[in-house]
């Protein structure tokens, strides 16, 4: 067996605590070898201000994965890539189309891999609802991700700052499951945006979406959830009725379940852990390829939503 390959995390915030050093620590293709960050380091591993020092001082490390807020992510992701290594990116991939596809390019030019991570894609029941989904007339589609802003970024005033997504931030999971199983093409058609008075970005989100088959496809997202997270997608078609829930950990059809929760899984935090160990599978996989995952969907229908969005002002947000 191979040894595992070197890997820098580049952002050491929650998210990197919560699912990138778990999943990399569980990991027989990585081994973290450095973080670059500002205020944090992760002990026992060797730790830089920045990715520049980083890539001066360990031309050893092929591979970055970026887990920083995206606002700040483009700047770091065209500094690897121009230094020649390979980067996989949290998601969303960046705060904007133009500098994202700047990054397939670039990477495209100088042969490297590039993975844009959607991690909701590799809940364990996503396949199955794509694979049911694959053949039937579907009636509607509708979604509902609610949950609790104060639990999943706690303090974290970037999710507010231009650039942050706001409610977009969980609700492109729900878009990424939703383009993964969806069998034909998505037009955003109508947005409403709910946006406190005191923030740049939305608390919560009505979508409608246009297919060209005539299926009603919505969703509705909120920040505002207290008590259980809801993370589901009701699916109508003329063949019978499923439900993919948990995030998509679980799938039921004409309300019989068709794929349970993984073991030792529990709703609203520790299926997540699978999703991450099978990111850095997939990105192993990539690099052994030579290849990229570049898929920009998910990014391409909220980028809609703020163009088509109207705006609704609410009462202000505070932590």
């Amino acid at each position: 067996m191979s040894a595992p390959t070197p890997v820098a995390l580049v952002g050491v915030g929650k998210i990197a605590r919560d699912q990138h050093i778990p999943a990399l620590a569980a990991s027989p293709d990585f081994e973290l070898a450095a973080t670059a960050s500002r205020n944090a380091s992760v002990e026992g591993v060797d730790a830089y201000r920045d990715v520049t020092s980083l890539l001066a001082a360990r031309p050893d490390i092929p591979c970055l994965s970026l887990c920083t807020p995206p606002q700040v992510r483009y700047g770091d992701a065209r500094r690897a890539l121009e230094a020649g290594r390979h980067v996989m990116l949290e998601k969303p991939p960046g705060a904007t189309i133009s500098e994202v596809e700047d990054l397939i390019e670039l990477a495209k030019s100088r042969s490297l891999s590039l993975y844009l991570t959607w991690h909701s894609r590799q809940n364990q029941a996503v396949a199955a609802a794509r694979s049911w989904l694959s053949d039937k007339t579907i009636q509607s589609v509708s979604i509902t991700w609610k949950e609790d802003v104060r639990r999943w970024h706690p303090g974290q005033e970037w999710v507010w700052r231009p650039g942050g997504l706001g409610v977009f931030d969980p609700g492109i999971n729900a878009l990424s499951i939703l383009t993964e199983i969806y069998p034909g093409p998505l037009r955003l058609s109508g947005a409403k945006l709910v946006f406190p008075s005191n923030r740049q970005t939305p608390i919560a989100a009505s979508l409608s979406f246009q297919d060209l088959k005539g299926a009603a496809v919505s969703a509705e997202f909120d920040w505002r959830q207290e008590g259980r997270q809801t993370w589901e997608i009701r699916i109508a078609a003329v063949e019978g009725d499923a439900v993919l829930g948990d995030g998509g950990s679980t799938l039921t059809v004409d309300g019989a379940p068709t794929a349970p929760i993984a073991p030792g899984a529990a709703p609203d935090l520790d299926f997540l852990q699978g999703e991450y160990h099978a990111l850095y599978a997939q990105f192993a996989r990539l690099l052994a390829a030579g290849a990229s995952d570049t898929d920009l969907a998910p990014l391409r229908h909220v980028a809609d939503a703020f163009l088509l969005g109207e705006r609704i002002v609410t009462a202000p947000f505070d932590w």
